[in-house]
């Protein structure tokens, strides 16, 4: 970081943006809060928070996997800073209820209290005992008052914080916002810019007339030489413990190293199972289990859990601890409780840590919209979580619409970056999964079913994933179908049956599954021409959820099958009736489309 770029803080292209941004400046670990993992960060309040749970979740599982008494690899600690928005927001108190829980001790939370928001001062509508509230959770709780006047009280609070065992330490710490200006005191300070004017005379208090703005002492970059120096020194010393660490624990010592160069060991994607249209049916929340632990045998750094819904989403890793202090360091399933928006954050926090843990975050679809900003800042952040949606449609059934996701899948797929996956059978899934662990720097969701689907269909495939897009099934031979059926998830074995149908009435038919659709438009433009020639205008897409974006792919005289209301709670075969998702009323929709371009 140069002095010249932070001259050009907020300014278009600069590398110091108004919140910082780990893909932007080097040095952010992610892109979060008012709050700090060891470097400062800033986005959406209490984000930080979770990530700093993540990322000190994240030192405490490796320290128990790896540390031997003569030998430590892992052992930092995390800070994080945060304001009075951060306390004021729901995910701080999930995420710090959890870092009590886990007793992550080695981390420290510096809560600034300058009482202080945009509005105006905190008395407006934040009134409780922030101190009482974390010792309650089994936080240590430290206060400190007048910063401003001298640091030995904060000094002292954080060797305090180093000798904690057992819990988490929050030090509250009596600021002065805008100290020596005209808003000192005042929310104003809080946001906005300060005029030429005040600025001038908080210069002259300072004593800081004769030097240019941006001046920088000699004394601090002697004092910077400093700590350049010791960092040297001690990743030296780092190094040198790693040597004796691979002879003396060569086993452990490999398995490390994997973890540092990214978690991902040549032909890891043998592990994932396959399956042929003989096999037994199964729930693609069934199937997805089965790829989860097959790839936590060959992914060391493969860990994650569910918020309270482990044995319906089908995520845990059998075999495998809970994650635990100080019992079990080592587990690799987490249980999160009910708290979606904190599991996603501090996901996010694992992801980032830089040592190779592939994390995992799942519940219900419906639920993903507790968590969508942490999902965003996945994608802006470039942390490579997998999110597992599993109930994904109306087919989920008896729980009703208060649970059945309708709108969820159109508002991920316009997050940007994120890659929204609905796989329709078991190849699929293991395909999927395949894209999803290989994209470490992309976040990627997974849409699964409750209901079994009808059929592991012979035309789909683990591979063709990766395209987002590909033909399942199709009889025209050398000419063009003419119609073709698009769908995903559990509906694509509708649209088979459709095209069956269709088919033994001399219909030229062609089933697309449209899996990923930012995979898909990522293709190039003859790959797209040959899975949905242009020439081909009848076009009927199936999907048991919002019918939003299927019209870029169906065109304006194509048909979309979608769900246009709330759901209803009953059987999912009723349930599908209903809206119109049987085999009987697609094949009806496609003869009537095809019928009608025929006159």
């Amino acid at each position: 970081m140069q002095i010249e770029d932070l001259k050009r803080l907020c300014k278009l292209g600069s590398r110091t943006p108004g919140h910082p941004e780990n893909v932007v400046t080097d040095g952010i670990e992610v892109t979060t809060e008012y709050g700090f993992q060891y470097n400062v960060l800033s986005g959406p309040l209490g984000q930080g928070v979770a990530n700093a749970v993540g990322l000190a979740l994240a030192e405490a599982h490796l320290a128990g996997r790896f540390n031997k008494s003569d030998a430590v690899l892992v052992d930092h600690r995390t800070y994080c800073i945060m304001g009075d928005g951060c306390a004021m927001e729901g995910i701080s108190h999930e995420a710090a209820s959890l870092a009590a829980h886990w007793k992550l001790n080695k981390l420290i939370l510096i809560y600034d209290d300058n009482q202080n928001t945009i509005d105006g001062s905190t008395t407006l509508a934040f009134s409780e005992d922030i101190s009482a509230r974390f010792k309650a959770y089994g936080w240590n709780t430290i206060t400190v008052n007048n910063t401003h006047e001298d640091m030995g009280e904060f000094k002292k609070a954080i060797l305090c914080a180093h000798n904690e065992t057992e819990k988490p330490t929050f030090i509250k710490v009596k600021t002065l916002i805008g100290k020596l200006s005209v808003k000192e005191g005042t929310s104003d300070a809080h946001h906005g810019t300060f005029k030429e004017d005040d600025a001038n005379k908080m210069r002259q208090k300072v004593k800081w007339e004769d030097r240019e703005p941006f001046h920088v002492f000699p004394m601090v970059y002697r004092e910077m030489q400093i700590h350049t120096q010791d960092g040297e020194r001690l990743e030296k010393e780092w190094y040198s413990t790693l040597n004796y660490y691979r002879s003396r624990y060569p086993q452990e010592a490999a398995e490390f190293e994997i973890l540092l160069n990214g978690g991902l060991v040549p032909g890891w994607e043998s592990s994932l199972p396959t399956w042929s249209k003989s096999d037994p049916v199964d729930a693609t929340r069934g199937y997805s289990e089965k790829c989860l632990n097959h790839l936590a045998k060959v992914l060391p750094g493969l860990i994650g859990g569910s918020a309270d819904l482990a044995s319906s989403n089908k995520a845990y890793l059998h075999g495998y601890k809970d994650f635990s202090l100080p019992n079990s360091p080592c587990g690799r399933n987490i249980r999160y409780g009910v708290r979606e928006h904190a599991m996603a954050a501090i996901s996010n926090g694992l992801a980032l840590h830089g040592s190779g843990l592939i994390p995992f975050a799942a519940t219900f679809l419906i639920f993903s919209d507790y968590m969508k900003n942490s999902i965003r800042l996945s994608a802006l952040s470039h942390a490579g979580v997998i999110y597992i949606f599993t109930h994904d449609s109306i087919g989920l059934g008896e729980d009703g619409p208060t649970h059945q996701p309708v709108e969820q899948l159109a508002g991920l797929r316009a997050v940007p970056r994120l890659l929204v996956f609905r796989p329709g059978d078991g190849n699929e899934t293991a395909g999927a999964y395949r894209v999803a662990i290989a994209n470490r720097d992309v976040p990627s969701v997974i849409a699964l079913s409750r209901q079994k689907v009808d059929s592991n269909l012979d035309g789909t495939s683990a591979d063709s994933v990766e395209r987002g897009g590909y033909i399942v099934s199709d009889n025209s031979g050398q000419e063009l179908p003419e119609i073709i059926f698009l769908s995903t998830g559990s509906e694509l074995c509708l649209c088979e049956g459709s095209a069956d149908t269709l088919r033994k009435e001399g219909r030229k038919v062609r089933v697309v599954s449209l899996v990923c659709w930012r995979l898909f438009d990522r293709q190039p433009i003859e790959y797209k021409e040959s899975v949905l020639p242009r020439r081909v205008v009848k076009r009927v897409s199936v999907e048991a959820g919002s019918p939003h974006g299927w019209r870029e792919y169906v065109g304006a005289e194509g048909l979309v099958l979608g769900v246009e209301d709330f759901g209803a709670s009953g059987a999912y075969l009723d349930t599908f009736k209903k809206f119109g998702f049987t085999q009987e009323n697609v094949t009806k929709l496609a003869r009537s489309l095809v019928d009608h371009q025929s006159c």
